[in-house]
């Protein structure tokens, strides 16, 4: 069991959970909060995860990102721990629970809704595709620089506003501005994985976000990210403003801060790794006292 905790790369559940929590507060933040639906999203989320997380095990693995060059954690393929044979099966497997708890969410949310039933199924069917295909398949689209707008797109606005919509039936354009604090923290994060494989991915083909733009206007736009998720934070809190406490978010400033830092000075990708867990735990710390925060008033 212990060789595929570590393929589930267990450090990354705490990003994808962030962007659900933010939906799940902001829901109940209008009094609108269902905790088996709440479940159920979160449920279906850390199957998302572990499916993605295995498929990019995989996929880097075949086309050569993972190989002797990479300096950062080894990866369960690439040192034989786990084979290609059982890694496909295991990639089977999540995306069938995925799938199976997805429309198990859907129907209990929309059994009388056919039109946004079906909707949502779609929805989550680009999720699996998406999953797998970042590393794995013919053309991934993490090798030519795709995956930073992929995880905006399904760790910020669909994750919250599809979370949020969930619980609530309805939409309001204000979630928008969490949401997009959620996708870009979420990408900070990819980003930091980009810079520190910088070499590796060079060497293998992959033309992350970083290798593309080199890494010191990588350094830059990690700084525009964290920034940014910080302003749409404000932002959104200044046009909600009733209490105080919805500055709470604000704690974890200093450990964002604190990333951006090391981002900057530590070029060793060895030193830099921990970086990514840090930011991966700063944000769920983030949404968790945003969350709070929000619903204190």
């Amino acid at each position: 069991m212990k060789k595929w905790i570590q393929a589930f790369r267990l450090r990354t559940l705490p990003l994808s959970l962030s962007c659900i929590l933010m939906g799940n507060f902001l829901a109940a933040w209008v009094g609108r909060f269902d905790c088996w639906v709440g479940s159920l999203t979160i449920l279906t989320t850390v199957f998302l995860q572990i499916l993605s997380n295995l498929a990019n095990d995989y996929g880097d693995s075949i086309h050569g990102a993972d190989s002797d060059h990479r300096e950062g954690p080894s990866r369960a393929v690439q040192t034989g721990s786990i084979t290609l044979v059982q890694m496909r099966k295991a990639i089977y497997l999540f995306a069938g629970l995925s799938l199976l708890s997805g429309i198990l969410l859907i129907w209990i949310v929309f059994q009388d809704q056919i039109v946004i039933a079906l909707s949502f199924l779609a929805l989550g069917l680009m999720a699996i595709y998406a999953a797998i295909t970042y590393t794995a398949g013919n053309n991934p689209y993490g090798y030519v620089g795709l995956g930073d707008i992929s995880v905006f797109i399904f760790f910020g606005l669909v994750g919250v506003v599809g979370s949020y919509y969930m619980q609530t039936k309805s939409f309001n354009s204000i979630i928008l501005l969490p949401a997009i604090s959620s996708g870009f923290l979420a990408t900070g994060v990819l980003n930091v994985n980009n810079i520190r494989d910088i070499e590796s991915d060079i060497k293998a083909g992959k033309r992350s976000i970083p290798v593309r733009i080199g890494r010191k206007a990588a350094v830059a736009y990690h700084t525009i990210l964290i920034i940014g998720a910080i302003i749409t934070a404000l932002l959104f809190t200044g046009l909600t403003f009733t209490s105080w406490a919805q500055f709470l978010f604000l704690l974890i400033t200093p450990l964002l801060l604190k990333n951006v830092v090391a981002v900057r000075s530590k070029t060793n990708a060895m030193e830099l790794d921990p970086y990514l867990k840090q930011l991966a735990i700063s944000t769920l710390l983030f949404v968790l006292l945003f969350g709070l925060g929000l619903n204190l008033t």
